[in-house]
């Protein structure tokens, strides 16, 4: 009689059955829940917070727990989601034409970063941890905004709104950094009591944003031309497959880091660097859709595991104070810092409104906190985690349940008919929200 545990299936064969379904999830529900008043990521926390619920499964995954897989699980999805917001992109980069982009990264992204600390003071956070989940919280999330960024490549809808939060989700996340940086050289500093502001000015300001742009756009360059101007039929383009763009990004992430550069704000040059080699070729959508299918995978993966880690105490060490915090942030913060920062420029009440509103927070807040977490002592950690993971939450309630909505009252204003059969842009199943 054969032993009991030789026919209960080995953990290998769960996860690979797992793994299955967690695929054909990732393909089949935005189409399920197109008419539903639910979203991708909605769904995928739900799951997480259910699997992890069972008695059976043991595993707590909180990120104080994995501190080191949580930045690096983070940090692999939202470089993912760079390289495919700056392939969407068919603006040629212009300082003008970019007009909204620099203003929401030079106006509204401090004052956020300012006001959002301010008020973790106010709600007794040491100061320097308050500035670290100012900083976390400050990057419009490339990952979970897939409904209000612009369409796949050549496909024109890229009004201001959409336009406008792609790019600042593409720049804010290389730009937010240096923030970080600030925060943790202050907590070094408190401890050691060595000079901090020169290193960071010349060191975290000048030189890793300055070599993140070149690095990028020398990485973009060389793909570029790989793919496109290679002399004679050995281009990358004629292969006809995507799956070049995840190499791009992860050469152009790996090789900035490594001359200690911010390799997000790499990728995404690097992607728009691509993006503009050949702007009419058919391989640009190749790209973009491969890095898009493997960017939806690697969120749904996380979002599973933040699922996981709400039902297992994330938000245990949250409080009253911690709830205002997430709901000032979201609901005040963003919205006036974003209209202030938009002030002169020409568009309606109503594109300015959107474009303040719709700064979703999501997992690259999960990283720079990890990252910041795992280089400095900062006070009150299992705090912070609280913190953000319930602005995370309520951003992907929030902003998921009226972004659909949002941006088709959006296009009936451009005199855009939002269900037009020859509208060829479907928008990715990031945030697909209720369809009326």
């Amino acid at each position: 009689m054969p032993d009991l545990g030789e026919l209960l299936p080995s953990s290998y064969i769960v996860a690979l059955t797992g793994a299955g379904l967690l695929i054909a999830l990732v393909a089949w529900l935005p189409l399920a829940l197109k008419r539903l008043p639910l979203t991708l990521p909605i769904v995928c926390i739900g799951l997480g917070a259910a699997l992890f619920s069972l008695p059976s499964v043991g595993l707590r995954p909180l990120p104080w727990s994995y501190p080191q897989v949580t930045e690096r699980m983070s940090e692999l999805v939202v470089i993912i989601a760079l390289m495919g917001a700056g392939l969407k992109i068919d603006r040629v980069f212009d300082v003008r034409r970019w007009q909204p982009t620099w203003r929401l990264l030079a106006i509204t992204m401090p004052l956020s970063i300012a006001a959002i600390a301010l008020l973790g003071i106010a709600a007794g956070l040491p100061w320097v941890s308050a500035l670290l989940l100012g900083a976390s919280l400050a990057p419009t999330d490339p990952v979970l905004a897939a409904d209000v960024q612009v369409g796949p490549p050549q496909t024109g809808e890229e009004d201001e709104v959409r336009f406008g939060l792609t790019s600042e989700a593409g720049l804010n996340d290389g730009f937010a950094f240096p923030f970080v940086h600030l925060a943790i050289a202050l907590a070094l500093a408190a401890q050691s009591g060595e000079p901090w502001l020169l290193r960071w000015l010349s060191y975290n300001v000048v030189w890793e944003i300055a070599v993140g742009i070149l690095g990028g756009w020398l990485v973009g360059r060389l793909f570029g031309w790989l793919a496109f101007r290679l002399p004679g039929d050995r281009q990358l383009a004629r292969t006809g497959d995507g799956l070049v763009a995840i190499g791009a990004t992860f050469v152009s992430y790996g090789l900035t880091e490594m001359v200690h550069c911010y390799g997000f704000l790499a990728v995404f040059v690097t992607a728009l660097t691509i993006r503009h080699a050949d702007r009419e070729h058919d391989y640009q959508r190749e790209m973009h859709d491969i890095t898009e299918q493997v960017e939806r995978l690697a969120m749904m993966v996380v979002l599973l595991l933040f699922g996981g880690a709400l039902v297992s105490g994330l938000l245990d060490r949250v409080g009253i104070a911690d709830v205002v915090i997430a709901l000032v942030a979201l609901l005040v913060i963003r919205p006036i810092a974003g209209l202030i920062g938009l002030a002169g420029f020409e568009a309606s009440t109503g594109e300015k409104l959107t474009l303040a509103f719709f700064g979703i927070r999501g997992i690259g807040s999960i990283y720079y906190l990890a990252y910041g977490l795992n280089h400095a002592p900062f006070p009150g950690g299992e705090r912070l985690w609280g913190i953000v993971g319930l602005i995370v939450l309520l951003s992907v309630l929030l902003h998921g349940l009226t972004v659909t909505p949002a941006m088709r009252l959006l296009d009936r204003t451009h005199g855009r008919d939002p269900d037009d059969p020859s509208r060829t842009h479907v928008p990715p199943p990031g945030l697909a929200g209720p369809a009326r």
